[in-house]
């Protein structure tokens, strides 16, 4: 393992470093290999595993890993996790994994972050993100090192593949434990491991080397388009709203690439669950003409297009209300409507009516599919839908804005926007007088 003693080498230096060790070949060989550089390096190495209580080997591979860190001067650091989401295990594991890490390299104020991932996992990330579908910094994989907020990640066992990392636990006799689960064709990683790999490597026994300067390459090309994309990225994106008009003017790998970005600053160590599919629909939503459009996205989130402005955002449950009026009202939008005595004000904030053309009591609700007004003044009733549009309502304020209705559904008020034909003049008789404000 020359060329991870090298990387290590040329990486650290008297200073505290947190190697990942789940117990398998793999981090176990970090763990030996950085052990033997601790007195030339003038290390302090901090073993981070996590017992994920899913296997019944779970505990005893924990043991295992804490009495060779006892063996060999290593600070051990543990922790288990009970619970998961069960609708994506994988990623909860992953997510609170790397809390984990993130937690324990700042409490040992540590700079480097080592992980043992090796050269078959890289051919397995870009097979799989090339199958799925990603962007240009995906179908890299994952980099070497890395810049994680205050540390860095730094990963020396690329360069080899999981044969030649097994073949050196076994000749140092270090011990380890085999992941049974890593043999069952349930994952779709363990598929590529165990039927594409072996393939590819029949090609060419060295074709590890010719993914891991495709993931270089890729990187390269990506950090200098990266520079137009930061600059553009910066104009046309204010506070999380993206300013379409400007967008539709950029180039479309400059578009994509923002759109990248955009989803990897929403979504960080969730982007995985973004497919090519969901930066197709957000591009199209992006370069249609349609002013007003929405695109589901995974974790309850979605990408609202309302007429120049794109951002994503919660998706929220839609609310919906109906509550009698019977003098003031308090709205879920935080204006007021109430009866009044009196008012010179003859905008569409108020309405006046009169209780033999209407049937009691009267309600404010939210808007329903179809709903139309006869609008005063014209012949015929008009879509509320098309009212919204016209006044350029965003999408999530039409589904919160008050309707005002008797108790026979006819329509008499959008307040703030229209007024039906049962308002009356101020010179007309009416004895109901209703504000909005």
């Amino acid at each position: 393992m020359i060329n991870a003693k090298q990387i290590l080498k040329e990486n650290l230096k008297d200073e505290t470093v947190v190697v990942a060790c789940s117990g398998g070949p793999d981090s176990m060989a970090l763990l030996k290999i950085t052990n033997d550089l601790k007195d030339e390096l003038n290390l302090k190495i901090v073993c981070a595993h996590v017992n994920h209580k899913i296997r019944p080997e779970s505990d005893d591979e924990a043991i295992m890993v804490e009495d060779y860190c006892k063996e060999n001067g290593i600070f051990f650091e543990y922790m288990t996790i009970d619970n998961y989401n069960q609708t994506n295990f994988h990623q909860d594991a992953r997510i609170k994994r790397y809390q984990f890490f993130d937690k324990t390299v700042n409490k040992c104020k540590a700079k480097h972050l080592l992980t043992a991932h090796h050269g078959d996992d890289l051919m397995e990330t870009i097979l799989m993100r090339i199958v799925r579908g990603a962007n240009l910094k995906s179908y890299a994989g994952f980099s070497e090192k890395i810049q994680n907020k205050t540390y860095t990640i730094l990963r020396p066992l690329i360069p080899y593949t999981k044969d030649q990392v097994l073949k050196y636990t076994k000749e140092n006799n270090i011990p380890y434990s085999i992941d049974n689960s890593n043999a069952k064709d349930d994952y779709t990683r363990n598929r590529f491991r165990k039927y594409i790999l072996p393939k590819l490597k029949e090609e060419d026994k060295n074709v590890h080397k010719k993914f891991y300067k495709f993931s270089k390459t890729l990187e390269m090309y990506d950090e200098y388009i990266n520079k137009d994309v930061q600059k553009a990225y910066n104009q046309i994106i204010k506070d999380k709203t993206l300013d379409i008009e400007k967008f539709q003017k950029l180039e479309n790998l400059i578009q994509i690439k923002i759109i990248n970005k955009l989803l990897e600053q929403e979504y960080k160590n969730d982007l995985s669950q973004i497919t090519d599919k969901h930066r197709q629909l957000i591009h199209k939503v992006l370069t249609s003409n349609k002013p007003n459009q929405e695109v589901s996205l995974p974790n309850h989130k979605k990408g609202i297009k309302t007429y120049n402005s794109f951002n994503i955002t919660e998706e929220k449950p839609k609310s919906t209300y109906q509550i009698e009026l019977i003098d003031y009202l308090t709205l879920p939008n935080n204006k007021i409507v109430e009866i009044i005595d009196n008012t010179e004000d003859t905008s569409n904030n108020t309405i006046r009516l009169l209780k033999k053309d209407i049937t009691l009591p009267l309600y404010i609700r939210t808007r329903l599919d179809g709903d139309k007004i006869e609008i005063k003044g014209l012949n015929g009733h008009k879509k509320l839908k098309d009212i919204f549009i016209d006044e350029k309502i965003t999408k999530e304020e039409r589904d919160n804005w008050p309707i005002l209705v008797d108790s026979n559904e006819n329509i008499l008020w959008i307040p703030g926007l229209k007024k039906s034909k049962f308002d009356k003049q101020k010179d007309e008789n009416y004895d109901i007088i209703i504000r909005y404000h």
